[in-house]
């Protein structure tokens, strides 16, 4: 027998185990049994299961409703739609949830889920890390390429991400809906997706080797603030036990205020419109605020000489019904952000932390060093960067304050660009490829860097390795430290350096951080007045 063939035996018994070792089909899940695919890692694949009955017609921005249950099995072999969102092919990036050759067609039924697991049978405990993508409140969905979970998987994690509505069907509010949703809030649909989605998991993921007991949520930028809302929201305690946070916490990306439930309705009423000068969701920013446009004509008849122009009266805002009545393509997309809806968000959640009243979770916080090259900005104005920075630490030492655990880190390592790409060093949104190992996926705006060049790179591997791991040993024990890593001590020092993933040792230092707390106290002081 020649080495070669011998070599060739090993390799196939090597996968037939890996395959073998993986949750057999069918898996029962609470509405019915599901099939999926086995890679040739052995990870076992299911794509597509739906979370959430689809939110059309009358369920158009209601809580998502029981999924309807099916007889038989259902194969989970491709991914479903993601929800709702703006194409962008001529962008570089493109929008990687919809614009790749093989990316499904949005739709407005989208409440799916996909789950990978390695688990060698049902109830293995094995640690879920549950992913909430970024994308500005506008775009991303679980099948995008960079958010794949096979490779976290083959690290001993069940690994599983969802879609959630987005824009003006993720985050509308409308007094006749408040009315409709009993007391249990609106303008945070998305919100309410990810505890859905969440809730089914604690329900389902011990049959496909998961332990519903040990969840970490994790996520970047708008799926970041996500994360952090809902550590403090008391409507998703108990629904997880971790959580990292990239790039963004519950004020969002910088320090700010939540909008109150009063304001959004106003908005949506008339306050705030779209073009046409109907109030709710318009081809605009749905639910910005700010004043009515201007009403078009000459100046007012008294400016001519005549009698005063009557004041123009405003059309009657659309009813409910009217709005769910629209094509989804006619409500826009873009404009909409997470409100004070008096449930999931009881009130602005820097008055629940500062309060203590936040879910005590252990946390992985932290930022990239070149933040604000992603957004415009120069390498002379860091602002951006520094209270971002800013923000996670104040994340980490509120967790702390209530005996929890807390790492703080920066990511410093710069992916390679392609001869005459525009330098961004670590930006915005680079680390995701590096967190989830998949060097090979097509990258996320703002992040251009290579996946080619990033592949060829011995240094770039060791950096997606050394980050993988810290955060699926994070899911697994709350440490990310493990052997063969740098050691990451826990957060105790405001003062102290954040730990550098990465070999350049660069970062705001605490005096800049510090300088952020005046203001954050003014603000606080405005929110807490004295008594």
């Amino acid at each position: 027998m020649t080495s070669r063939i011998a070599l060739a035996i090993v390799a196939l018994l090597a996968t037939a185990s890996a395959t073998q070792a993986a949750v057999s089909d069918p898996v029962k899940t609470d509405a019915g049994q599901v099939s999926g695919v086995t890679l040739p890692s052995g990870v076992r694949a299911f794509k597509g299961i739906p979370f959430g009955a689809p939110p059309v017609g009358d369920l158009r921005w209601r809580i998502p409703q029981p999924v309807a249950k099916w007889e038989g099995v259902r194969k989970m072999e491709n991914f479903a739609s993601p929800c709702m969102q703006n194409p962008a092919p001529q962008r570089q990036p493109v929008n990687v949830a919809t614009d790749l050759p093989d990316s499904p067609k949005p739709s407005e039924d989208c409440l799916y889920l996909n789950v990978w697991t390695q688990a060698n049978r049902a109830n293995d405990r094995r640690p879920v890390m549950f992913w909430i993508y970024g994308g500005a409140y506008t775009e991303g969905g679980g099948n995008s390429p960079h958010n794949d979970g096979e490779n976290l998987a083959k690290k001993g994690v069940i690994l599983v991400n969802f879609n959630y509505r987005l824009g003006a069907l993720g985050f509308f509010s409308h007094p006749e809906l408040t009315k409709e949703s009993g007391g249990k809030g609106t303008g945070n649909q998305a919100l309410f997706d990810s505890i859905a989605a969440l809730t089914w998991v604690k329900n389902n993921i011990a049959a496909f080797g998961g332990d519903p007991n040990n969840v970490t949520i994790f996520g970047e930028s708008a799926g970041a603030a996500m994360v952090g809302m809902l550590a403090g929201s008391p409507a998703a305690k108990g629904l997880f036990q971790k959580v990292i946070a990239e790039s963004g916490a519950w004020m969002g990306l910088a320090m700010a205020t939540m909008r109150p439930l009063a304001q959004a309705e106003a908005a949506a009423a008339g306050g705030g419109r779209g073009r046409g000068g109907r109030g709710g969701p318009g081809a605009g920013a749905p639910g910005a605020g700010g004043p009515p446009p201007a009403v078009a004509g000459g100046p007012p008849a008294a400016a001519q000489g005549g009698a005063p122009a009557a004041p123009a009266t405003p059309p009657a805002p659309p009813t409910l019904a009217e709005l769910r009545a629209r094509p989804a393509n006619q409500l826009g997309v873009g404009g909409g952000q997470p409100i004070i809806d008096g449930y999931i968000v009881p009130e602005d959640l820097s008055i629940t932390f500062a309060n203590g009243k936040q879910n005590p979770v252990d946390v992985i916080v932290g930022f990239n060093k070149d933040e604000h090259l992603g957004f415009g900005g120069s390498a002379t104005n860091t602002r951006s960067r520094d209270v971002m920075a800013w923000h996670m630490r104040l994340f980490a030492e509120m967790q702390t304050k209530i005996g929890r655990k807390a790492y703080f880190y920066t990511f410093t390592h710069e992916p390679p660009m392609e001869p005459g790409a525009p330098k961004q060093g670590a930006t915005h949104a680079m680390e995701m490829v590096y967190v989830f190992n998949n060097l090979h996926a097509p990258r996320m705006i703002p992040d251009r860097s290579s996946p080619k060049l990033a592949m060829e790179s011995a240094k770039d591997r060791a950096v997606a390795d050394q980050t993988s791991s810290y955060w699926t040993n994070f899911a697994k024990n709350g440490d990310p430290n493990g052997k063969g890593l740098p050691v990451w001590p826990v957060f105790k020092d405001r003062n102290a350096p954040p730990h550098v993933i990465g070999d350049i040792k660069e970062y705001p230092s605490a005096e800049v951080l510090n300088a952020f707390d005046a203001e954050y106290a003014k603000q606080m002081s405005q929110l807490m007045p004295a008594k």
